[in-house]
């Protein structure tokens, strides 16, 4: 038998009795998981903490709380939901999850892998993680904490973020997975990668693996996984725009449907990072009567790839060119969603 697999047999006895007794508590976790929630919490927890998640699955499932109702949804209440998470093609794509399961399944998710990820917005991973938790099928569900938590524990210097490298993990896990505890076993490896495996400074004291751990025995365990270098990031430089009117309405305008934040409201804002007077001057070729024009703060928000280096000014004006997309500050904290590039700003 292949030494890996051995290592694997007895991660998964080990890690079992150590997930009955730490695993996390979150509100989408219960006897008998809802494949619902299931899958709303894996969608929200891709690239963001637990602790953010909490209080929006739990904002979601009260406005909605089924497969139907997420599929009937507007949009902008679902952005406005969703508002703050970021990465909003997210939520999108989860709504074509819901409805294209609504049209197919009658509103209930499939309870097998092939067709889960038949659904357009579900993935590898999110196949695995519904079909192993909700569903208790012997189906890894891979993502960066299990493949840290392999890495060390295989002593593996092969780049995590090569496809090649999951797929391997994969298959291993595969070949062990606990057919009775097949949820339990999914979310174990989930935990103790967040909690103790962790990406600096591992707590492997405290670890149920720090007894077959190669990558601790070789002494390399800080050093694991190994990760290809990160692409730089493109900078852009935007001056942004609080624009009041004299009747007490902010604007608004909506960006382009393709790109980053695509469809989302927005504040106005200007290419580069431009002086007073140059602003002035392009306010007054958009039309609009400047009252007055004062400069507020610097920001910074990041995207995978890409940096915006953001200067905010505030504007108050006379009128309300039609340009731009005119709401009352109530309008702005209940009906529209803003994201939280721009919202910071308020």
């Amino acid at each position: 038998m292949d030494n890996r697999v051995k290592i694997c047999r007895e991660l998964v006895k080990r890690i079992l009795p150590w997930y009955e007794r730490c695993a996390r508590s979150m509100p989408w976790r219960m006897k008998d998981p809802d494949p619902y929630w299931t899958l709303v919490s894996e969608v929200m927890l891709q690239q963001t903490r637990v602790e953010t998640v909490i209080p929006y699955f739990q904002r979601f499932i009260q406005e909605l709380p089924s497969l139907a109702d997420l599929a009937a949804a507007d949009e902008e209440i679902l952005l406005k939901l969703w508002e703050g998470l970021g990465y909003y093609s997210r939520v999108r794509n989860l709504q074509k999850t819901a409805r294209a399961a609504v049209e197919r399944f009658g509103g209930k998710l499939p309870d097998t892998v092939a067709e889960l990820r038949n659904l357009p917005g579900i993935g590898e991973y999110t196949a695995g993680a519904i079909g192993s938790i909700a569903f208790h099928l012997p189906v890894p569900a891979v993502d960066g904490n299990v493949m840290r938590v392999c890495a060390r524990l295989l002593d593996c210097d092969k780049d995590i973020m090569d496809p090649a490298f999951r797929n391997e993990i994969t298959e291993l896990l595969r070949v062990v997975y606990p057919e009775n505890y097949c949820s339990e076993f999914t979310q174990s490896l989930m935990d103790l990668g967040a909690t103790v495996c962790i990406p600096a400074h591992p707590r492997c004291s405290l670890c149920p693996l720090s007894e077959i751990c190669l990558g601790l025995r070789s002494g390399r365990e800080a050093f694991l996984p190994v990760k290809k270098k990160k692409m730089l990031r493109k900078i852009e430089k935007k001056s942004v725009l609080l624009l009041n009117s004299a009747g007490g309405k902010i604007a608004l305008r909506k960006r382009p449907d393709k790109g980053v934040l695509a469809g989302m409201w927005e504040l106005p804002w200007l290419e580069g990072e431009m002086p007073e007077d140059l602003i002035r001057k392009e306010l007054n070729a958009m039309n609009v009567d400047v009252l007055a024009l004062e400069y507020s703060k610097k920001g910074k928000h990041i995207f995978t790839h890409l940096e915006w280096e953001m200067v905010f000014w505030s504007v108050r004006c006379r009128n309300e060119v039609p340009v731009w997309t005119w709401v009352t500050q109530d309008e702005l904290l209940h009906n529209c969603s803003l994201p939280s590039a721009f919202r910071k700003f308020l």
